[in-house]
């Protein structure tokens, strides 16, 4: 009976040694997401995505949320997240900063952004919106905000007065409750909006297209498992539940990305309207 006991302590002695060290020599990694969308929504559309990444990696996936897009520049421009997915002007500011290099990206479409007014309105040009209130998500968004102002600055010389609501979802809510006059969105974002909000606005503006969101990473994750997380994604890519999860994101045409393929952000002087945090 006692070697039995005996027997039976070591076995489980053993075993505890064991998941120890497997525990011990998983990595985790954490990602960073820029809050397009109100948090919950972010985590729906991303848990999923790294459960899968993690099946496929072997690595564990930290996600880290951050209640508004001034927060989350915060984030990366200390260096706080290993991964990312980041607007196209960020990722030159954390290149910059960090040494953040993007991996993947969508190709099915450049990232464009849109002003919207509500669909009854007498508004029908962006000439009538001179002086006008008009809701952006945070003074950074790319799209939505930075190239946005820009245009009704350079192209259509107005004054405007913008208001800052943290979110895509706020901004079309915003018009949609003439909050405000218009409001600067994306593409992307108004087409994940609820069928009566998306209804009732229309687009009387776009902003010249550039090429969309990446998936950035921090030098400090090394080469072999950068290399890994981008087989994953491309697993995911190639399975029919994976490309589900991807266009939630959304990425409907998966592909490298290239600091090249951000470089003509650079001749826009888009600085002028950056805030820095």
């Amino acid at each position: 009976m006692t070697n039995k006991i005996a027997s039976a302590f070591f076995t489980l002695f053993f075993l505890i040694l064991s998941i120890t060290a497997h525990a011990a020599s998983e990595k985790t990694y954490t990602i960073g997401i820029v809050p397009q969308f109100e948090a919950k929504k972010l985590r729906r559309i991303w848990l999923p995505v790294l459960k899968e990444l993690e099946v496929k990696t072997g690595f564990k996936f930290q996600l880290i949320g951050a209640p508004t897009i001034s927060a989350f520049e915060k984030e990366f421009l200390s260096g706080k997240f290993d991964f990312s997915y980041m607007n196209p002007f960020h990722l030159l500011i954390a290149h910059d900063s960090q040494g953040y290099m993007p991996l993947l990206r969508d190709h099915s479409k450049k990232l464009q952004g849109v002003l919207v007014v509500r669909k009854n309105s007498s508004i029908n040009s962006v000439a009538q919106l001179n002086n006008k209130t008009i809701a952006f998500p945070s003074p950074n968004a790319l799209g939505a905000s930075l190239q946005m102002r820009a245009e009704l600055h350079d192209k259509f010389k107005l004054n405007i007065k913008p208001v800052y609501v943290k979110t895509h979802d706020s901004v079309y809510l915003n018009v949609f409750l003439k909050q405000t006059a218009a409001g600067g969105g994306v593409e992307k974002t108004l087409k994940k909006q609820k069928q009566q909000l998306h209804e009732s606005l229309k687009i009387i503006h776009k902003t010249t297209p550039v090429a969309p969101h990446p998936i950035a990473v921090h030098p400090r994750v090394p080469k072999q498992d950068r290399e890994k997380v981008i087989n994953a994604f491309f697993e995911l890519a190639n399975s029919a539940d994976g490309k589900k999860l991807l266009a939630s994101i959304p990425i409907k045409k998966l592909g490298n990305a290239r600091m090249e393929h951000y470089k003509p952000l650079e001749a826009m002087n888009l600085k002028r309207f950056y805030v820095s945090q």
